[in-house]
């Protein structure tokens, strides 16, 4: 069966019965009779080659196959519900925000970033994360609303213009075991030759910044991982024994309770932080909210 044989019409109407349960009411509601809605649900039934429901008594029960249905059914309707109310200026009361992330983003910061939506119960998050690319491709087809990134885009795409804005803005330090690396100030990169650390990955905007002070000074740190994600990252730092080098921000919590200490800290190396949008009349005010969170 391909998707152009669909009818969504009998799919709406599966869908108001199975959330009923009761095909007297869903008759009612949709204003036709029972025999009509029976015959729709048993053309859909045959297009899909698969029983919806099962009788119990004078009730309809959702089969296996009916509760895989219906759980796609209750994404396409809402989304349908949410579309028209994004268009009408209306809805539920309820926004859906959909944001896209790099994988090689701190989750820290994404979360503080987000910590206005996260307050607030109008607000429903839609979270991905991928790569860059592949993201703001997604973006471009409104597919989502926003994508953090710690680097920027091309914006002047006349077919796909973009909006790339800077969210915020780290230095990055070296952290260590408190235990081992208190009191010590070390410098970056003149103090690391020889020592055991753990590097943002050969992806990551950070690599190249610290690679070339590195080669500068013809300073050779022992690399003893090179990690992509942050939230390994993080854990690296707080189990391993060596250095790590990374914004305070993916490591807040453990810096707080004091199981990590800053051995050091380079003004020169920042990660940077970007919201990148695309021109849309209809872009949430939740967003609004977060890009101008002093208006």
């Amino acid at each position: 069966m391909k998707l152009e044989q669909l009818n969504f019409h009998h799919l709406f109407y599966f869908w108001r019965v199975a959330r009923l349960g009761h095909l007297t009411r869903a008759a009612e509601a949709l204003h036709t009779s029972q025999s009509a809605l029976s015959a729709q649900i048993r053309q859909l039934e045959d297009r899909l080659g698969e029983t919806l429901f099962d009788r119990q008594g004078r009730r309809l029960v959702l089969s296996a196959a009916g509760q895989l249905v219906m759980a796609y059914a209750d994404e396409i309707f809402g989304l349908g519900q949410e579309m028209l109310g994004r268009l009408q200026g209306g809805g539920d009361g309820v926004q859906r925000l959909r944001i896209g992330s790099v994988s090689t983003l701190s989750r820290n910061f994404q979360e503080n970033w987000l910590r206005p939506a996260l307050d607030n119960p109008a607000v429903m998050l839609s979270l991905e994360s991928g790569t860059l690319e592949g993201l703001v491709a997604r973006l471009k087809g409104h597919q989502l609303d926003v994508v953090l990134a710690n680097e920027t885009v091309p914006t002047t795409d006349p077919d796909h213009p973009l909006h790339c804005r800077l969210v915020g803005s780290q230095s990055v330090s070296l952290v260590g075991p408190t235990a081992r690396w208190q009191g010590r100030q070390l410098r970056i990169p003149e103090d690391l030759a020889g020592l055991d650390m753990a590097l943002p990955g050969p992806r990551h905007a950070l690599r190249a910044q610290f690679d070339a002070l590195c080669e500068t000074a013809d300073v050779r740190p022992r690399i003893r991982a090179e990690v992509d994600d942050m939230a390994m990252l993080r854990l690296l730092a707080r189990d391993s024994g060596w250095l790590a080098l990374l914004p305070e921000v993916v490591v807040q919590d453990e810096l707080k309770h004091g199981l990590l200490c800053v051995a050091g800290r380079s003004e020169p190396l920042r990660e940077h932080f970007y919201a990148i949008t695309a021109p849309h009349r209809l872009r949430p005010e939740a967003l609004d909210a977060l890009l101008n969170p002093l208006r």
